[in-house]
Parts: structure tokens; sequence; C-alpha cells
């Protein structure tokens, strides 16, 4: 028995069995510090009875629980010092006066960190979510500053594109005007030349005929009748026409630098009030405000004149004696524009308008009432027209696409005609106080709402 028990392994080697259970080891679910033994359920009952023995969870040895000075059991913590103490160090000099705590009091101070673990656990999850969302931020702000870049870039590509088409068209019309007065002057001086030979030869016939001493050779000098005096019979033609000629080939048409000058101001223009970045709005035609002589399609796009008018119902929306019709959507704010064909119409109105704006009589016609804005075909001449007041376009409208453009809150409403590049025609400035209406009147063929933006090319 003896060989056996000191070969079997002791309970402070193994860590896990009781220290009096050596024949049948049983775990041990306790450690009496004061006797400096492991205990199982069935020797931990006499044990636990003794206020000295202080007992704890089982550990693998008993020695890190000693104190390394004065070999005795580790039962305190010194706050101060942030350390465990055995009695005798309690009562050291180097501890003498300072706060101690039992290991267990001490022990569970120490876990009322765990609330603020808690609580930095929390913090640290917001912080980390606070993270996550500040770098979703920075994504899209550096996907926004991407995309706004390519739009930035697309536009002035656009830009510079117009500007090249622009300064070709302009030296265009000026080599074209060059060509144009060379050959008129070359022909003017062609005929100036002859108009000199052929008085360089009167003017030496002349001076023969002074230099003859003989009246009767004199006499006798055959066509005398065309030496008459320049200031008599036939002058007006050579000298008058020179003049009239020289006229008429004045310096080059500046007009042409000036319509350049106005469209880089309309380029401008363009780019301010988003005309070149936005799309158009959607513009569908109300039927119900329709006059009973347009036909409106099924698309809510199109406005048909028809000389036989349509059985419709009569509201008081509709026009009963002007052939318009009113868009269903209406503006109150913003920057928009809409562009419309007006190839198939020999007579037309386009424009915007306020909902109060008279059905019946005189005063229901845009161009007639101080509720409407609108630009006018009539007999190939462009005018635009506000509450009876008319103003002529200095240029036809060569292209078949108008663009309407409204800023409503800088209280403008412009119209261009849209060929590339965009040429402005004429902008009316107030103070918009109702909504606006879209209106379109046809009196002969037929309007059209676009959708999306076109290209357009002056005709040739």
């Amino acid at each position: 028995m003896e060989n056996l028990l000191t070969t079997q392994p002791t309970p402070r080697e193994t860590g896990i069995c009781c220290t009096y259970c050596v024949d049948s080891p049983v775990p041990a679910v306790r450690s009496c510090l004061h006797c400096e033994a492991s205990l199982c359920d069935k020797h931990l009952k006499v044990h636990s009875k003794s206020p000295e023995n202080v007992l704890s969870d089982p550990s693998t040895s008993l020695e890190n629980r000693k104190c390394s000075v004065h070999k005795k059991i580790l039962e305190y913590y010194c706050t101060e010092d942030a350390t465990c103490i055995c009695v005798s160090c309690s009562l050291a000099a180097e501890h003498l006066g300072h706060r101690v705590e039992s290991l267990d009091e001490a022990s569970e101070n120490k876990k009322k960190l765990r609330n603020v673990l808690q609580k930095l656990i929390t913090k640290r999850k917001e912080t980390e979510e606070r993270v996550q969302s500040l770098e979703e931020s920075r994504r899209k702000a550096q996907e926004k500053a991407s995309g706004e870049a390519e739009r930035v870039t697309a536009l002035f590509i656009d830009i510079r594109r117009r500007l090249d088409d622009l300064e070709k068209r302009v030296l265009s019309d000026i080599s074209r005007q060059e060509k144009e007065k060379s050959l008129s002057l070359s022909a003017l001086i062609q005929k100036l030349e002859i108009q000199k030979d052929e008085l360089s030869r009167k003017m030496r016939h002349i001076e023969e005929l002074c230099n003859m001493t003989d009246p009767l050779t004199v006499l006798q000098e055959p066509d005398t009748g065309d030496l008459c005096d320049p200031e008599e019979g036939g002058g007006d033609e050579d000298t008058g026409g020179h003049d009239n000629q020289r006229h008429d080939v004045d310096d080059l048409d500046v007009t042409v630098i000036s319509d350049t000058l106005h469209t880089l101001c309309d380029i401008i223009s363009g780019i301010r009030s988003g005309i070149y970045v936005e799309s158009p709005v959607d513009i569908l035609l109300d039927v119900n405000t329709a006059n009973n002589n347009i036909c409106i399609s099924r698309n809510l796009k199109t406005a048909t004149w028809r000389q036989k008018e349509l059985k419709r119902s009569e509201t008081s929306e509709r026009f009963q004696d002007s052939s318009q019709v009113m868009s269903s959507r209406r503006f109150t704010s913003g920057r928009h524009y809409w562009d419309v064909e007006i190839k198939r119409s020999g007579r037309w109105m386009v424009g915007m308008c306020y909902p109060s704006i008279d059905r019946r009589g005189g005063q229901s016609c845009i161009e007639y009432n101080n509720k409407s804005w609108c630009l006018w075909r009539y007999n190939n001449e462009y005018y635009v027209i506000h509450d009876s007041k008319w103003i002529q376009l200095p240029h036809n409208i060569s292209s078949d696409g108008v663009r309407i453009c409204l800023d409503y809150e800088a209280g403008e409403l412009s119209f261009y005609e849209l060929y590339d590049p965009i040429r402005h025609l004429h902008t009316f400035t107030t103070t918009f106080t109702e909504p606006l209406h879209a209106v379109l009147c046809v009196r002969e063929g037929s309007i059209k709402i676009l959708e999306g933006d076109r290209k357009w090319e002056k005709p040739s």
C-alpha cells in the first residue's frame, strides 16, 4: 500500500483529485487554502464549517496563492498598491495605513467593471456603426463627385463642340462674304478699267483733233459725236453707277459677328438655365380645354386643326372661340423647358398662360390678354406677343423646332429656335403671380410636343 501511495500522483500535482480520496480519487470541487487541500463534496462539509478556512475554486497549484515573502496564503488586497497580500504583509510597514480589502470584496468591486465594460461595448458598437455610416457617406460623396465630374466634363465637351461649330460657321460666313465681295469688286474693277480705256481713247482722239491745223480736215473727221462732255448725256451711267456700286460693296456685313455674340450669350445663358443639362418636362395636353376645332392625339402630344367641329361637351374649361388647348400640367416654381415641332403647321402660336385666362370671346386668344405670352407665326413672319403688344422678330425661323424655357422664380419665359447651335429668339421678363400652363394655338396644320432631346440642324 505504501508503494502504491508513493507512486500515485498527489492531488497537488493533478489539481483535480480530492486530497482525501487517494484510493478512489474524484474531482475536487473546491480548494481549502488554509489546509492547502483540494476537496470533493464529501470532505468539503467539514472544512466549510471552520471560519478560518478559506475556500476557492480548484487550482492547478496552490503555490501561486501564497505570499512570496511570508509563504502565507494571500487573503487580502491592497487597493493603494493594487496587489494581493497576506496577513503579515498587511501589518508590514510598506502597507501600513493602506486600505485593505478581502479578496472576495476586492474581486466583487473589480467585477463591477462589467457594467463599465458593457457600456464600453455599447459605445464601441455605436462608434463602429458611426464609422460605417461615415464610410458610406464618404462612398456616396465620392460617387456623387465622380458623377458631377463626368457631367461637367460632358458639359464642357459639348460647349467646346458648340464653340467649334460656331467658329466654323462664322468663319465660313466671313469667307463666303469675302468671296462674294471679291467677285463683285473684280467685276466693278473690270468695268472701270474698260471705262478708263475708253476715256483714254477719247482723250487721244480729242488731242489729235485739237492739234489739226487744217479746218477742212477737222470738219471732215468722223465719229466726233461720242466726244461730248462727260457731264452731258451718258455721264450718269458711268459716274453715278460707279458711286452706287461703290456703296453696294462697302465693308463686310458685320451682323454675322453680332449674331455670333448673341449665340455665345445664348450658350452661356443655356448653361446657367440648365438648357443643356436638364431633360425636357413631360407635357400632356388637356382635352377638357381643347377647342372643338382642335383634335388631340391619343398620346396627348399633338394638336391638329380641323375645319369641322368635334362634338365635345361644353364646359367652363374649354376654349369656345379660340382654337387653343392648354396642358394638364402646371408650373409654380423651378426651371423647365419643352420643345415643339411646328413643320406641319402654317399658322400657329405657342406659349404659356395662367389658368384664369378667359375661355370665351376675343380676350380668350393668347395674343390679346395680359395672362399669356406667346410666339406667333403669321404670313411667314414671326412675332412675340403679350397683352396685344406685338414685337416682330428680326429673323425668320428656319428650323422645324421651337423650345420654350421657363424660369418661374426669375420671371423669365424664353423662346429658342432649335438648330445646332440653339438660337435665342426672345425673352419675356415679368413677375408671375399664378401657376403657368403650356398653351398651343393651331389655326392650320398641327403642332407636336416632342419627347426627349433632339439634334436640330438649320435647313440649307
